[in-house]
């Protein structure tokens, strides 16, 4: 399946190039608004196809991403600083989407739009109301969400355990942002449920452990901001994934949003559950068992984001 990447600066280029490595993909387009930019980002990843699955790396105008199943969005303008809030973004990225959208839409009509560009909640519900204009529907405009944040709450639960973090199950819910919510109380390792597999493996993890990580979590974009000016490689990974679960039909389980239904009684609230992944998009939704302090703080969460969204008129 073709992968069409649009905005080729760092984040759409770790996109392509996780993509390239994975074996994601048999053609990839790079489309930006500095041809140039394209051009060179798309020459640099191709010569790593010999070392991956040969992928074909391409770039071009917007037109050229005819045929694309799959069109990733990284289009827009970046986070200012690290004090930055994600949503502050809001209201500088809707003016881009606002005229992209539709172009994507017209050279792929077919295609499962996939969302990084940041607030990544907020932009994934813009898209998906200007995608519906062109006959679009929702499950097809997916966010990456909190896949990044999963991804760091599995690598710090496992380096305190000191296991794979491909043998840790464990979800961060809610908004891309400062609101997330670490599911603690479903995390689990082997089948165990965390509490008892840290007894086991005599590390234990207590309120200041607990404190620590979601801190790690919590603060992960912040700490990388400041010292490299943004992230990207973490990013393009996740999207990667999205975009494998959709070209394999995989029908997996994970941490992304989309606009539409209720997140935790919030309407509206295109928030991160996880959802099931494949052809076509997502396909339903999953309700994971919070305690009542989880509950009440993904509501928040939502209220935010939908608070957020509400504010641009498209």
């Amino acid at each position: 399946m073709k992968i069409a990447v649009v905005g080729a600066g760092q984040v759409g280029a770790a996109c392509a190039y996780a993509c390239v490595m994975r074996g994601v993909g048999v053609e990839i387009t790079l489309v930006d608004r500095s041809a140039d930019l394209a051009v060179g980002q798309a020459e640099d990843i191709q010569h790593a196809a010999p070392f991956a699955r040969g992928t074909i790396v391409r770039a071009g105008p917007v037109e050229a991403i005819a045929g694309a199943g799959v069109v990733m969005i990284a289009a827009g303008v970046p986070q200012r600083d690290p004090g930055e809030s994600r949503l502050d973004l809001l209201k500088r990225n809707a003016e881009v989407f606002a005229a992209l959208v539709p172009q994507i839409v017209a050279a792929a009509p077919g295609a499962v739009l996939l969302v990084a560009s940041n607030p990544v909640d907020v932009m994934t519900d813009l898209a998906a109301r200007i995608a519906a204009r062109e006959g679009v529907g929702p499950e097809r405009v997916i966010g990456s969400g909190t896949i990044l944040d999963t991804a760091r709450f599995r690598t710090l639960l496992a380096a305190h355990l000191g296991v794979s973090s491909r043998s840790v199950h464990a979800n961060v819910l809610g908004e891309h942002g400062d609101s997330e919510v670490l599911a603690w109380s479903g995390a689990a390792v082997g089948g165990l449920p965390l509490a008892d597999a840290a007894a086991q493996l005599g590390r234990p993890i207590g309120p200041e452990e607990r404190s620590a990580i979601d801190a790690g979590v919590r603060r992960a974009a912040h700490r990388i901001i400041a010292r490299k000016g943004a992230t990207w490689f973490g990013i393009g990974a996740g999207m990667a994934r999205l975009a494998e679960a959709v070209i394999h039909d995989e029908g997996a389980a994970l941490t992304c949003c989309i606009r539409g239904g209720p997140v935790a009684g919030a309407a509206g609230a295109a928030c991160s559950l996880p959802r099931i992944v494949g052809a076509g998009g997502v396909r339903a939704t999953l309700t994971p068992a919070l305690d009542a302090a989880e509950t009440a703080a993904l509501r928040l969460s939502a209220e935010i984001v939908a608070a957020a969204a509400a504010e641009i008129a498209v």
